[in-house]
């Protein structure tokens, strides 16, 4: 993590400081356990327990709304025609599931 620190307001993270490189998953334990005053264990456990209940319900196709952060949900993409931009082939793209993300309002004020 070297010198640079989450900046923070309350228990939100708002920036991380000099914009350099985006926080990972241990940036996060341990701004959990800091604004938490729990240990990097119990902070890692509910981090995991977050990412972990985000992921069954998605996985179930239900929707993820988070009050003031935003809504996870499921998007399906129908199978299409491509092209292999290596040799120019017509292939075709099997039909997929992806996580779309909408924010929401107090996220979109943070960043505006």
């Amino acid at each position: 993590m070297g010198s640079k620190k989450l900046i923070t307001h309350g228990p939100r993270i708002v920036a991380w400081e000099g914009g350099e490189r985006m926080p990972n998953k241990a940036d996060l334990i341990d701004t959990i356990a800091n604004a938490a005053d729990l240990s990097k264990s119990q902070a890692s456990g509910a981090l995991d327990a977050l990412l972990g209940d985000i992921s069954s319900a998605l996985a179930k196709g239900e929707r993820v709304a988070i009050a003031g952060f935003g809504t996870f949900q499921i998007s399906e993409r129908a199978a299409r025609q491509g092209r292999n931009p290596q040799t120019g082939a017509v292939i075709q793209i099997k039909a997929s599931k992806n996580v779309r993300f909408k924010s929401g309002k107090q996220l979109k004020d943070a960043i505006n």
